[in-house]
């Protein structure tokens, strides 16, 4: 094949989705930490998946209009580290074809490069040994192959998808923690897994999509309140040619939050514009809508029949039918302006109340196994646009991409990301906010409270491994903090006992605080808190997080 029109184009970006989500499970074992935490795979399937659906929805015969919304669909679903990378990578090959109806084999070495240069200036301190590496000696190889002697794309990704085998497999050159737990980089393999789709395609046989899906062990709909949900509307309206450059976001979500809008959500892109509102009246967003211009897409969802249908389902119980009892519907009092806003990433009950106790406006579920989106973070944002500067804790170091891709995607607002990598540092800063100072001092003082935290958790290896001399086995529990597996064993209370013994005797620390999960019960806690008791002088709070996988996170200030 000589060049790409837009059918080919979108049939290779569905073969290397369905490559890369049918070896997702693959990619999460690639942790270098033996944790039930690995989701690289999740996060980068999640976020191309969102891509290539916005890359489908796109009628255009311009493959450059298609890599435009693929590249779009990628940045507002990016997960994780190497989801936000990803976007980055076909942000850049879409920059280099902007305007090509048709792409050739010189366009797409030289996209991929570019790409690969995208992605490395998204990243303050990029790391070798990653995604960055795999997408930029496999582009450069192979470009630099081209140039040298010209061939069809066919051969460009068979050399393509053989360098970056090669880089993939050099990968523990860069990082010696990759050798030694005797991996590759999960971000280099879902790329290459990615590129593989592609190739698979163009020699004739598209990788298809698994038509076996493994059954999550938790739903999350069950841990949704059942409450007044709405309807999710949303629609796309082309403005009128009057409106097109006079148009302004704000005052059309003035509009819809005033007649009681929620989780709204306002995108502009050239003459189109993009709504998401929950509201118990979709008709009247509707007509808001309407003044603007002329719908192009409508979906009115009701999010109380499907909350309802899936903890149903989830529970395996029959719908059982209840009287309905009307309700006068509430009013919210408006809300007041704030010089500040609070955002938290937080998973579990326990947690999320100790940040809302904390006086943080919004909680975003998500943690180490499941990443928020760029859009969860632009959403939330929007629905804070009473508040004049924005503070977010992502409290995972995987999820701080996204949040500043977000930082952004609105970049007409005030936004301050704190790097937050924990959720023991996260509570500890948001404790400590202090809205009346101005932002530089504020920034200033919750830095030195962040780097104040030792974080520390505890949680049970899914393999066998062998860590800077530590023996781990599959099923064992393990304290883990930045500076690596501190101690572990079969007993999950005697590997707590041996770590608090560690940290009774640091004599700069004098607060210590447990967040026990959703797995450890009151006598184990009565346990850990009379051991504590009769070791220590240390003020000390142990606390309900709820939280899944990790069954403690403890801080030490």
């Amino acid at each position: 094949m000589d060049r790409i029109n837009v059918i080919d184009f979108k049939g290779m970006l569905k073969s290397a989705c369905a490559n890369l989500e049918n070896h997702a499970d693959e990619i999460n074992t690639l942790n270098v930490f033996p944790v039930p935490d690995g989701d690289t795979g999740t996060n980068m399937s999640m976020t191309f998946n969102n891509g290539y659906a916005e890359a489908m929805k796109c009628n255009s015969d311009s493959v450059s209009d298609v890599a435009k919304a693929f590249s779009k669909g990628l940045l507002m679903g990016a997960r994780g580290n190497s989801g936000v990378i990803t976007s980055q990578i076909f942000r850049g090959f879409y920059q280099h074809i902007d305007g090509k109806e048709y792409i050739d084999t010189a366009d797409v070495a030289q996209a991929f490069e570019n790409g690969a240069r995208v992605a490395y200036k998204a990243i303050m301190k990029p790391v070798e040994g990653t995604i960055l590496t795999v997408i930029r000696e496999a582009s450069w190889y192979a470009n630099h192959d081209y140039e040298t002697e010209p061939f069809d794309l066919n051969t460009y990704f068979k050399k393509l998808c053989q360098y970056a085998d090669e880089s993939l497999q050099s990968t523990p050159d860069y990082l010696p923690i990759l050798k030694e737990v005797g991996v590759v980089d999960s971000g280099g393999t879902g790329l290459l897994r990615i590129i593989e789709g592609i190739r698979d395609f163009l020699e004739g046989h598209p990788d298809e999509f698994s038509q076996t899906k493994k059954e999550t062990a938790v739903n999350p709909a069950l841990l949704l309140e059942n409450e007044e949900f709405g309807y999710c509307t949303e629609f796309i309206i082309r403005l009128n040619d009057d409106l097109v450059k006079k148009f302004d976001d704000k005052v059309l979500r003035q509009k819809l939050t005033d007649m009681g809008g929620e989780s709204l959500v306002v995108v502009k892109d050239d003459d189109l514009v993009k709504v998401h509102v929950h509201t118990l009246k979709p008709g009247d967003a509707l007509n808001i809508g309407q003044r603007y211009g002329e719908f192009l897409k409508l979906k009115i969802e009701n999010m109380q029949e499907q909350h309802s249908t899936i903890i149903e389902s989830a529970r395996g119980q029959e719908k059982e039918e209840e009287p309905v009892i009307e309700e006068e519907p509430k009013e919210e009092a408006p809300k007041q302006p704030k010089k500040y806003g609070v955002i938290a990433v937080a998973a579990g009950e326990g947690i999320t109340k100790l940040f809302y106790d904390l006086n943080a406006d919004k909680v975003i579920s998500g943690g180490q196994t499941m990443n928020p989106s760029t859009e969860d973070f632009v959403r939330v944002i929007e629905e804070l646009d009473y508040c004049d500067h924005i503070f977010i804790f992502p409290n995972n170091s995987n999820i701080i991409l996204a949040a500043k891709q977000a930082q952004n995607v609105l970049s007409d607002r005030k936004i301050t990301v704190m790097e937050t990598k924990s959720v023991q540092a996260g509570l500890s800063a948001v404790g400590m906010f202090d809205s009346n100072l101005e932002p530089d001092e504020l920034v200033e003082n919750l830095q030195e409270v962040i780097d104040n935290v030792d974080a520390i958790s505890i949680t049970y290896a899914i393999k066998d491994t062998t860590y800077e001399g530590i023996e781990v086995r599959k099923d064992d529990y393990m304290a883990i903090s930045k500076k690596g597996i501190l101690t572990s064993g079969k007993n999950r209370k005697i590997v707590l006992y041996r770590l608090l013994d560690q940290l009774f005797h640091d004599p700069e620390k004098e607060l210590l605080t447990i967040i026990y999960g959703e797995d450890v019960d009151e006598k184990e806690i009565k346990e850990v808190d009379k051991y504590i008791s009769d070791n220590s002088d240390f003020d000390y709070e142990i606390v309900n997080g709820g939280q899944p996988v990790y069954s403690y996170l403890i801080s030490l200030e």
